[in-house]
């Protein structure tokens, strides 16, 4: 199972990319609102999350928890104690983590990215504490994949995609939606 975080003012396309290219794939992606069911994003889009974050257990079911970026969509996942307490149950258990655009620093500000390579939205670099900064569009070191931002949530999911499933299926739900 994979959970999508999602609080008021996220990215759009940062969230619903993974959200359908891991769909696509095969995977369980539940969208989970912080705060509430109907999540709002930066751009005024309202989006009926699948549960609540209270009512999402954590569980070694879980493959990947997504972080999209956005503002104050970053903000309010950072200040969420469940999404917190999914980071950390995510990072005991080698569990994978994605983050994008301005999210990364949420992992920065726990100390999980020192002597990480990782990415963020232009200008967040300095909330990536001790991260060795990458200069792709996405860097996956371990079990956290971070992104840059919207122009990158496509090659961010299908690393996502990679992650959970494999290079090949990665490759597949590329061809598939004929991105080159």
């Amino acid at each position: 199972m994979i959970y999508v975080f999602l609080a008021n003012g996220f990215e759009e396309t940062e969230a619903i990319a993974p959200i359908d290219l891991l769909r696509r794939s095969g995977k369980q992606v539940v969208t989970v609102g912080v705060g509430d069911s109907i999540i709002t994003g930066s751009h005024g889009i309202p989006v009926a999350t699948d549960t609540i974050a209270q009512e999402a257990p954590l569980s070694e079911d879980l493959e990947l928890i997504v972080l999209p970026g956005g503002m104050p969509g970053t903000l309010n996942l950072e200040k969420s104690r469940y999404v917190q307490e999914a980071i950390d149950f995510c990072m005991e258990n080698n569990i994978y983590i994605g983050a994008i655009c301005a999210a990364p620093s949420i992992l920065g500000h726990k100390g999980l990215l020192k002597g990480r390579t990782a990415v963020c939205y232009e200008g967040f670099e300095t909330q990536l504490e001790g991260a060795n900064i990458g200069n792709t569009s996405v860097a996956a070191d371990g079990n956290i994949i971070t992104a840059r931002g919207a122009g990158a949530a496509i090659e961010f999911a299908l690393k996502l995609v990679e992650a959970v499933h494999s290079k090949e299926e990665s490759d597949r739900q590329r061809k598939a939606i004929l991105c080159d």
